[in-house]
């Protein structure tokens, strides 16, 4: 059975709100904080709810901005600052905390270069508080290290290997990782943010599985961090289809073409679609013509926000 793609817990959720299930042990708040900055917390609470979701317990705040994209100084300080205080809300608790930022992903492919490129930006203070002593920044500012560890075709090696190394060695308190994502709807991408305490699967949402960075595999809490920059082909084909078969019915000679078609539930319209793709296109994953300028504007926002919630406590 083919199941749709998505990083977003928010789109998994909205499945379930289309067919009007509702789903016991979930806890859904939303919040409007600007005119087009929307913020969904989806709170999984209990076995059932996680395997109804198809995701671990834990919390997964989703930012819905429909200007993201823009260039707007103000407006991504707005969303940066909204982004630092889920950060201080889901990181661990305590003084003199230290905290490894890890920016997953291939610098050398620009949909999938937003973890480094907010790894470029960051405040990292670990070598000169070992230096210089912890107070040099003052007793709020937290010891940040950061890595890129690339992906397995570069370096042979898994990400999650070569943190466990460095975390062998360097005993942070918790660990961020950053990442771009898949989306399901092409709406989302480079407009949404993703934050959850219950760590990431690197490559998951494109049916990449790498092993994955959680607490339970690195012995630390795991806060990810996700912007989705690709949708795949039958996404875009199927949602295609969704509007054509609107714009047809209409006319009443394709009326029944519309029933027929909406027979069938959301992931059977997508395995038809992905029958009917020819074979090469069926791992054919799609972003935005100036997804460059996206992700170096997008990188500025996380790391923006990363410096903040890393410099102030809660």
């Amino acid at each position: 059975m083919y199941e749709i793609r998505t990083d977003l817990a928010l789109e998994a959720r909205e499945k379930y709100e289309q067919d009007h299930v509702e789903i016991k042990g979930v806890r859904l708040d939303k919040e409007t904080i600007a005119d087009d900055i929307r913020v969904t917390t989806m709170v999984i609470e209990t076995e059932n709810g996680a395997r109804s979701m198809g995701r671990p317990k834990g919390s997964y705040i989703t930012i819905e901005a429909g200007s993201m994209d823009d260039e707007d100084e103000h407006y991504h300080r707005i969303i940066s600052e909204r982004l630092a205080q889920m950060i201080r809300q889901l990181s661990p608790e305590g003084e003199r905390l230290s905290a490894l930022v890890v920016g997953l992903g291939n610098r050398e492919v620009t949909s999938d270069s937003l973890g480094p490129k907010v790894v470029d930006q960051l405040f990292v203070t670990r070598h000169m508080m070992r230096e210089f002593g912890s107070d040099i920044f003052g007793k709020q500012q937290k010891q940040v290290s950061a890595i890129v560890p690339g992906v397995m075709a570069q370096t042979g090696m898994e990400s999650s290997e070569i943190i466990r190394g460095i975390l062998a060695e360097t005993k942070p308190d918790f660990v961020i990782a950053v990442d771009a994502l898949a989306a399901r709807s092409t709406k989302r991408l480079n407009r949404t943010i993703q934050i959850t305490d219950t760590g990431i699967h690197p490559g998951s949402g494109v049916g990449n599985h790498r092993h994955p960075l959680t607490k339970e595999a690195l012995g630390i809490p795991v806060l990810a961090i996700g912007i989705p920059t690709v949708v795949d082909a039958a996404t875009i084909v199927n949602d295609t289809m969704n509007n054509l078969l609107e714009a047809l019915a209409e006319h009443a000679p394709y009326a029944d073409m519309k029933r027929s078609y909406r027979t069938l539930d959301e992931v059977e319209q997508y395995e038809l679609v992905r029958e009917l793709l020819a074979p090469h296109l069926n791992t054919l994953y799609v972003t935005a013509k100036d997804i460059d300028a996206s992700v170096n504007r997008l990188s500025v926002t996380v790391s923006d926000a990363i410096n903040l919630a890393l410099k102030e406590d809660s």
